[in-house]
């Protein structure tokens, strides 16, 4: 589920309150969300945000911003996201 975002800023902030909620700006487009995990592209690069029961609070698609609430685990800035998937897959298959 692509969902595009035309941000008209340039800066990137993250903001994580007591690891219960997160807001972030700077964000081009979400790749793909559920309730386990956000693939988020940012003006920085690519984030996954790990966590249980998120949810968007907010989402902001003029100032490419998204408010994120639940129990966040990890955030992390990765290259090759989809190219790791797939390595991973194929691992797990042949192990």
């Amino acid at each position: 589920m692509d969902k595009i975002i035309e941000s008209t800023t340039f800066s990137h902030l993250v903001n994580i309150n007591e690891r219960k909620s997160i807001t972030i700006t700077g964000i081009k487009n979400i790749e793909s969300f559920d309730s386990e995990e956000f693939i988020l592209n940012s003006n920085l690069g690519t984030i996954l945000l790990k966590g249980q029961n998120l949810e968007i609070i907010k989402l902001d698609t003029i100032e490419g911003k998204v408010s994120i609430k639940g129990d966040i685990n990890s955030l992390a800035y990765v290259d090759n996201l989809k190219e790791n998937k797939e390595a991973s897959l194929f691992s797990k298959l042949f192990k």
